[in-house]
This record gives C-alpha cells, sequence and structure tokens, in this order.
C-alpha cells in the first residue's frame, strides 16, 4: 500500500501559549483558528495564515504526551521555512519589531529570504522566488 502525505503542520512547544498566538497574530497576521480552552488562558493553538497552519502546545500537556522532550530546550533546532508573495514589504513592516537573524538577501540559489526567532527562539525563514533581475 503507497502512503500519500496531504499536509505539515508544525507543532510546536512553547513556553507560553497566549504570548505566542498573540507575536504569531499580532506581529507576523496569523488567525487563531482554535483554542482550548474557551477562554485564556490557552494551552492549545491553532494558528492559520493562507495555506500555512502552525499548532502552538503548553509545554507541560506536551510533556506528558511525549516524554522525550521533556529535557529538551523549547525552540531547539527546528526552522520552519514559509514561501511568502511580497517579502520586501514583509520584512520592511517587521523592522523593529523582531529579532532579524538572518538579514534579507537574494541567496545563490535565486531566492531572496531573511529569517526571525519567535519568542520561543523558533526560527522562521520567509521566502520568495522573486523574478530574475535583468
Amino acid at each position: 500500500m503507497a502512503v500519500t502525505f496531504t499536509k505539515l503542520t508544525p507543532n510546536l512547544i512553547v513556553a507560553d501559549v497566549d504570548r505566542s498566538v498573540a507575536f504569531y497574530r499580532d506581529v507576523l497576521g496569523f488567525t487563531m483558528t482554535m483554542h482550548v480552552p474557551d477562554e485564556s488562558p490557552f494551552v492549545f493553538a491553532a494558528m492559520q495564515h493562507g495555506d500555512v497552519e502552525i499548532f502552538l502546545n503548553a509545554a507541560d500537556l506536551a510533556y506528558a504526551e511525549y516524554p522525550a522532550f521533556k529535557d529538551r530546550p523549547i525552540g531547539g533546532t527546528l526552522t520552519q521555512f514559509i514561501h511568502v508573495v511580497g517579502i520586501r514589504q514583509f520584512h520592511a513592516e517587521l523592522v523593529g519589531r523582531v529579532n532579524i537573524v538572518m538579514a534579507l538577501e537574494k541567496k545563490w540559489y535565486g531566492v531572496t529570504e531573511f529569517a526571525i526567532t519567535d519568542p520561543d527562539g523558533y526560527i522562521i525563514t520567509f521566502a520568495e522566488q522573486e523574478p530574475a533581475e535583468s
């Protein structure tokens, strides 16, 4: 039997779900599509921006479900790579509002990228395949 993968959703363990919701919503423009419990403080939230979805989970509950995570630092070495349209304008909107850890740059492989960190240290790289310069 062959398997077909249909979607990938990062499931991030965070120190404070409400803080992470505010960052993804207010800084990056995501919408919260689901949360647990019904009112803050949240222990889980699903965030959506276009076709990109990210889950945010409170550390204690995640450790109960995934004991192997217990001694690992939040943020770890995960890098999220999000393709965007309008990267230069988006970058300009974020300057001074986020920790930029990789400057906006057209890479040797033809993609323009920059990277930031979220409140828990996860690195998010935004990238756009811009038209070739003439």
